[in-house]
C-alpha cells in the first residue's frame, strides 16, 4: 500500500518518549526546564511538542507570562498519560533483570558538595568492583525541581536533608550530621577549644545553600545569629570553597563534620569546636514511590545503605 493513502489519523502514533515529554511539560511548565529534565535540546523538544499538538489537535500549552500553562485538553490528558508511563515502568521493573556485573546503566543523583566529598570516593571504589561498567552522574541540586526530578525519574535518588519533600517520596535514614569549624593549621589566635569571645572576634566564611531546600540553612542561621555581620567576610555556595578560603585567610569555616574531617587532612586544616549552639541534621536518601521496586534503583540504594548507614536502624518510610 502506498503510504500516501494511509489516513492522517494513522500516520503518526505516539511513542513513549512523546508521552514523557507531555508528562514533564505538565510538571515543569517551561520548555527550558523540561529540556533540561529530559536531557534534550530545546529545538528538539519544540518539535516533539509540535507533533503532540498535531496529534491531539490542540495547543496543549499556551504561554502566560513566563510559564507554559496547560490547556483543558492537556490537563485532561495528565492522568491517563501518567498511568501509561507508570505501567511501562512497572513492566520494565518486573521483567527486565538488573545485573550489576554486566549493566552499563548510568545512575543520576543529587547531593550538596559536602555529600560529594564524603560519598563519592568510597562509592566509586565499590562500584568499580561490583559493577565495572556502571557509571555515576551527580546533578547540581535545585530544590525547586527536586521533587519533580524524583517523580519523573530524571534522577534516581537524592541524598541530604530535605524536610519539605512530600508526595510519593520515600526516605531512609543514613546518619546524623554534626557541625564543627575548620581553620588554617597553626592559626595565630585560636586553639582547638576557643572561647565564645575569641570565636566571634575572628573573620568567618559562611556557606549558603540558598535555593536547595537543604536543612543546612539551620546551621547557616545559627552562625549568622552568633557572629557580628561585619565579621562574615564572605559567603559561598559550596563547602569546599569555604575550606579553601579558610586555609588561605585565617578565617573560620563552619562545616558538617563528615566533610570537615576529609578536608582537614587534604588541606592541612585544624578542626576546632565552635562555642555556639549548632543543629544536628539527619541525612537520608530519597526516592520516588514509582521506582521503589525497580531493580536497578533498589541495587544502588542498597549500596548507599551498606556504605553509609550509621549503626542506628531505621526503615524506609
Amino acid at each position: 500500500m502506498d503510504i500516501n493513502y494511509i489516513p492522517n489519523s494513522y500516520a503518526m502514533e505516539l511513542d513513549l518518549h512523546q508521552l514523557r515529554v507531555l508528562d514533564v511539560l505538565l510538571r515543569e511548565h517551561s520548555l527550558t526546564r523540561a529540556a533540561k529534565v529530559l536531557d534534550v535540546t530545546q529545538p528538539a523538544l519544540s518539535k516533539t511538542l509540535a507533533r503532540l499538538r498535531r496529534y491531539f489537535d490542540d495547543p496543549l500549552f499556551v504561554r502566560v507570562s513566563h510559564k507554559m500553562e496547560p490547556t483543558p485538553k492537556a490537563i485532561a490528558l495528565a492522568k491517563p498519560v501518567g498511568e501509561i508511563l507508570d505501567q511501562m515502568r512497572a513492566l520494565r521493573g518486573e521483567h527486565v533483570a538488573f545485573d550489576p556485573r554486566t549493566s552499563t546503566r548510568t545512575f543520576q543523583f543529587c547531593v550538596v558538595d559536602a555529600g560529594v566529598i564524603k560519598l563519592l570516593p568510597p562509592l566509586v571504589n565499590r562500584v568499580m568492583i561490583e559493577a565495572p561498567n556502571v557509571r555515576l552522574r551527580v546533578i547540581q541540586l535545585e530544590g525547586e525541581h527536586l521533587e519533580s526530578w524524583l517523580e519523573s525519574g530524571t534522577i534516581d535518588f537524592a541524598m541530604g536533608s530535605f524536610a519539605s519533600l512530600m508526595k510519593g517520596i520515600r526516605r531512609q535514614f543514613l546518619w546524623t550530621e554534626e557541625y564543627v569549624s575548620v581553620v588554617n593549621r597553626g592559626h595565630p589566635r585560636l586553639s582547638r577549644n576557643p572561647s565564645l569571645r575569641e570565636f566571634i572576634a575572628e573573620n568567618h566564611v559562611l556557606v549558603s545553600t540558598l535555593g536547595t531546600g537543604h536543612a543546612h540553612k539551620l546551621a547557616e542561621r545559627a552562625v549568622e545569629t552568633a557572629i557580628p555581620p561585619q565579621n562574615i567576610i564572605c559567603r559561598v555556595p559550596i563547602f569546599i570553597a569555604a575550606a579553601v578560603i579558610a586555609k588561605h585567610t585565617n578565617a573560620i569555616a563552619t562545616l558538617p563534620m563528615s566533610i570537615a574531617t576529609v578536608l582537614a587532612e587534604d588541606l592541612n586544616l585544624e578542626i576546632i569546636r565552635p562555642p555556639i549552639k549548632l543543629p544536628k541534621i539527619e541525612i537520608y536518601q530519597y526516592w520516588h514511590n514509582r521506582f521503589h521496586r525497580e531493580p536497578g534503583n533498589r541495587w544502588i540504594r542498597s549500596v548507599f545503605l551498606g556504605l553509609f548507614r550509621a549503626p542506628r536502624a531505621n526503615s524506609a518510610s
